[in-house]
Formats: C-alpha cells, sequence, structure tokens
C-alpha cells in the first residue's frame, strides 16, 4: 500500500471487537515505534505495553476508554532528550508523537484500529504504573480490531492547501 492511501485508511477507531491483539502483529508495532527517528537519535522514550484486564481498567481512571484490548503508554525521558541550544526547549513531546504516528500507521497496515488519545490525566497514570519521575507518559495508543463501520465522517474534511500553506514568509 502506497503511504498516502495507508495515511487515508487510519482513523480514530473508538469502538473495538474483544479480541485480542496476537503476538506477532504487537511485536511489528513495537518495532514500528523503535526505528522512528527522533532528534539527534537520542530515542529518549519508553512504550508502556498494557494488555491485560487489569491494567486496561486502571486506564481507565485516567481517561474516557474506548475499550481496545491493546495500551501503549507512549512516554519521553526528560533526561535524554535533545534540547535545542537557542532557548533549551526539550524534543522529548515531538519524539513521542512520531513513535505514536509510526505504531499507528503499523496498527492500520496491519488492519487494526486505532485511537491517539492526549487527553488523559498523566498523575492518575504516573501513580497507576509506576512510572519513574524522568519518565513522562505523552501518549496513549489504544489500538485492536475495530468494531467500527466506518470512519466519522469529520475524518475526511480536510482544509485546503491554500489554508495550511504560506510560501516563503508570513
Amino acid at each position: 500500500m502506497k503511504f498516502i492511501e495507508l495515511a487515508t485508511k487510519r482513523f480514530s477507531a473508538r469502538k473495538y471487537l474483544a479480541k485480542k491483539v496476537e503476538p506477532e502483529k504487537l511485536q511489528q508495532i513495537l518495532e514500528a515505534g523503535r526505528i522512528a527517528p527522533t532528534a539527534c537519535n537520542n530515542q529518549p522514550f519508553k512504550l508502556l505495553v498494557i494488555e491485560s484486564d487489569e491494567g486496561l481498567e486502571k486506564l481507565k481512571k485516567a481517561y474516557k476508554a474506548f475499550g481496545a484490548p491493546l495500551a501503549i503508554i507512549v512516554c519521553s525521558d526528560r533526561e535524554q532528550c535533545w534540547k535545542r541550544p537557542f532557548d533549551r526547549k526539550k524534543s522529548g513531546d515531538i519524539d513521542a508523537s512520531i513513535v505514536t504516528d509510526h505504531i499507528m500507521l503499523q496498527a492500520t497496515e496491519l488492519g487494526l484500529g486505532s485511537v491517539w488519545v492526549c487527553n488523559f490525566d498523566p498523575e492518575i497514570i504516573r501513580k497507576e504504573f509506576n512510572i519513574p519521575d524522568n519518565l513522562e507518559p505523552v501518549n496513549l495508543l489504544m489500538a485492536g480490531y475495530s468494531a467500527d463501520e466506518a470512519p466519522n465522517p469529520r475524518h475526511f474534511i480536510r482544509k485546503s492547501m491554500d489554508e495550511i500553506t504560506v510560501k516563503e514568509s508570513f
């Protein structure tokens, strides 16, 4: 499948079948995250994989649950991320988001649905999963076999190229 087809096919699945994600598919998803580019190749992230019923129940304390049988908490390591020398901006959120995107697109290629969740309480996630202080939970990626028959129609509403691009200067 061409990349533009894959990117167009992917949508935020908010209903899932009870079917678990096969171990070989999970490994492919994690590998896609492992090879994602990061600033200076520091790879300042950890992927916390949640598949157990107990773990998925704990997640429900921190966000609106979608019933996915797999969750990946993408964390940024504050001590390992690159810092822009001019203003000391840390790359952690950016790196974690690139990793999340790679995982999400790999899940799509494997026939799985996913939803990228940023609306969660990080302190609850930190407490429930014993996340150390140097790690920041940045994104949750929920995945599994989608029970949604079709993506939300708003998925296909895109701004025109003229609305999103500027050439040479603002």
